[in-house]
């Protein structure tokens, strides 16, 4: 349906003061664009949020640009499709392809917390149902159409879109998109999650270039990254913890997470920083982003390091490696033979296999949890690392005995100095918007921004809308 032009606007939909959930609806008057459509997850009154009617008529949503594969940013376009959006999605190959994935998983993974809770009984809802199903999946895929880096293509009538690397997990973007308005054109630029310039398998973000209107993430907007200190303490952890029979749980996002992780380890390995153990690969959407990550190697895609593609197939192979696809796989190793280190989703410890190892491994202090990336608030990665003494887990209190160690090495996200390195490349833009942070970290990056840049630096409220503007209506003015 084609609509007059108008004052293009920005609604925050999600991914406002919190690092989840993203979602920023463009309107034009001629046409709507969604950019990024994540789930909300972490606390029960965000994971609400996704009950929620959508912030505007699915049936008119014109289009869809995704930043990448992350949950959070593409984990609600099934339940979108649902409620009747049948419009384009624009992404990367690869953002596609792990996108698949990570949907596939995620629908399964709601089925099986639904049938969970009505067996057990612990959900308020009778029945509980899933969010979206695998059909809802099936007919989000049929939508995608892939853009790739540097390519322009026209996503809706006035919307034209330009995708540059982003170096966050493999296929990732900070997107470009030009709006025909009213008062003539504006350029909107978005971070989506920005990587960082020494990621170990991935080339860093391409540079911000002009632009009228910028959106930044902030999810370490107050918080500088230590690699070598926290390299140190990782492998302290792992050997200390076999060096008492125990085994090591790494929560782990199967997507790009799993592969730096197991990068890390073949490189500590080799240095003989840590001692020889089975490393066990628990989660089936790992192992199918793995083989994405192996072929891009395999390749020589231009999104990978020059040094990983010169290491070939060997790049991610630490050793002892043991790959476990099948459920009852996964069940002996809640009780492992020998000492073992357990790599299995989801990072956070929302859901997935790594629900079952914490369950049977966290009440015995020989063992040890490394949370080794970002946890948001309200998650059980999170509440570990704050010390919790006991995390509910399926409806029951599991006793936290086992050690646990955050350990802040393995970060896809830039840090607040490379945030502010990435926007200092371009000019100035009318307006920025500090978005996918927590409210404590978007606050210290927007002043960080307006002290440093002398940018006009906002953060943004839960279903705010601006208007957006471009220089040419500025100068006018």
């Amino acid at each position: 349906m084609s609509r007059p032009a108008g004052r293009p606007t920005l609604t925050f939909l999600g991914g406002a003061q919190t690092v989840t959930g993203s979602k920023f609806l463009i309107e034009t008057g001629a046409a709507r664009v969604l950019l990024d459509c994540g789930l909300f997850q972490g606390r029960r009154e965000l994971r609400r949020r996704n009950w929620a009617p959508f912030g505007a008529p699915a049936d008119q949503v014109d289009a869809v640009v995704l930043t990448h594969a992350h949950l959070d940013h593409c984990g609600y376009l099934p339940a979108l499709v649902r409620q009747g959006f049948t419009g384009p999605v624009y992404a990367t190959g690869y953002t596609a392809e792990l996108a698949d994935i990570v949907l596939r998983d995620s629908a399964r993974l709601l089925a099986e917390d639904a049938e969970h809770a009505n067996s057990r009984g612990w959900s308020r809802h009778h029945p509980a149902l899933p969010l979206y199903t695998e059909e809802d999946v099936d007919r989000a895929m049929a939508l995608f159409r892939t853009a790739e880096h540097g390519e322009r293509v026209p996503v809706a009538p006035g919307v034209r879109l330009r995708l540059h690397r982003a170096g966050h997990i493999l296929g990732s973007s900070w997107v470009e998109l030009d709006l025909d308005g009213e008062r003539g054109p504006c350029r909107v630029a978005a971070s989506g999650d920005l990587g960082r310039p020494e990621h170990p398998l991935l080339r860093p973000p391409e540079p911000l270039t002009d632009a009228d209107v910028v959106l930044v993430e902030a999810t370490y907007g107050n918080r500088r990254h230590s690699d070598q200190p926290a390299r140190h303490a990782f492998a302290h952890a792992i050997t200390r913890t076999l060096d008492r029979g125990g085994s090591v749980v790494i929560p782990a996002f199967s997507v790009d997470r799993t592969e730096v992780v197991l990068r890390t380890l073949r490189q500590l390995r080799s240095a003989g920083e840590i001692p020889d153990a089975p490393v066990l690969v628990d989660s089936p959407m790992a192992l199918a982003a793995l083989r994405v990550y192996q072929r891009a190697i395999a390749t020589g895609d231009r999104e990978i390091r020059a040094e990983i593609i010169a290491d070939g197939p060997a790049a991610l192979d630490p050793g002892h490696l043991t790959e476990l696809h099948t459920r009852e796989e996964s069940m002996r190793a809640n009780e492992p033979a020998e000492p073992s280190l357990i790599v299995s989703a989801s990072g956070m410890a929302t859901g997935g296999r790594v629900l079952h190892h914490l369950r049977h491994l966290l009440p015995d202090p020989r063992n040890t949890v490394l949370i080794v990336g970002f946890a948001a608030e309200g998650t059980r990665a999170r509440d570990l690392a704050g010390g919790a003494h006991a995390i509910k887990i399926h409806g029951e209190y599991v006793p936290v005995r086992a050690e646990v160690a955050e350990i802040d090495a393995f970060s896809a996200h830039a840090d607040t100095d490379d945030v502010l390195a990435w926007l200092s490349t371009a000019p100035a833009p009318l307006a920025t918007y500090v978005i996918h942070g927590e409210p404590e970290a978007a606050a210290e990056l927007r002043s960080r921004i307006d002290r440093e840049l002398g940018w006009t630096a906002v953060v943004p409220r839960a279903g705010e809308r601006v208007v957006l503007r471009g220089r040419g209506e500025a100068e006018r003015a």
